[in-house]
């Protein structure tokens, strides 16, 4: 049996080609040596990759500043397109598109004053953007108050797992039993 796409899924606009921009992954300077990496998958209730979907991440700097980095992001003067990062500032901010296995990955510096990622998550279907967190092992998580609110179950639904010293997992499941938790801001 072929199931068709419903009229959800095919409504654009299709983010993961749209926005993203040279290095939008990168967010910790290039060559900084506290540098960590975080990938994963993005996957539908089925859990089939959805090879389209655009994760931006927001965070702190490790000092625990929000201020970010105006300006760092460079400018093709000819097209104006984007070029990328500067590459030596940190900006708190990364934009990065899932690949065709639903994969996307990313580099930065751990957050300061908070255990977790910030994370917002665009895809086709969703006509409204999603919010998360990427909650890293390693800080006192029993005390975290989101977590400590929900069901151990869904609790687990926010933590990445730790691959290798300074390279964490954490997919993200839109549906299903095993869906990530994701929250309403008003």
């Amino acid at each position: 049996m072929t199931a068709l796409p419903t009229p959800s899924q095919t409504v654009g606009p299709f983010y993961g080609y749209a926005l993203p921009f040279p290095g939008g992954g990168e967010i910790a300077p290039a060559g900084h040596r506290d540098t960590i990496a975080v990938h994963g998958r993005v996957l539908d209730g089925d859990g089939e990759a959805i090879p389209d979907a655009l994760l931006e991440i927001w965070q702190p700097a490790p000092d625990g500043s929000r201020t970010g980095a105006p300006g760092s992001l460079r400018r093709d003067p000819v097209t104006g397109g984007f070029l990328g990062r500067d590459g030596v500032t940190f900006t708190g901010f990364g934009r990065v598109a899932t690949d065709a296995d639903g994969h996307y990955s990313l580099r930065t510096l751990p957050p300061g004053g908070v255990p977790y990622l910030s994370v917002c998550l665009f895809a086709r279907g969703l006509l409204h953007h999603l919010f998360t967190r990427i909650y890293l092992p390693g800080a006192d998580l029993d005390a975290e108050p989101l977590l400590t609110s929900l069901e151990p179950g869904r609790r687990g639904t926010l933590l990445a797992a730790e691959e290798a010293p300074g390279t964490y997992r954490f997919d993200l499941r839109l549906q299903g039993p095993e869906e990530t938790v994701f929250l309403d801001f008003r």
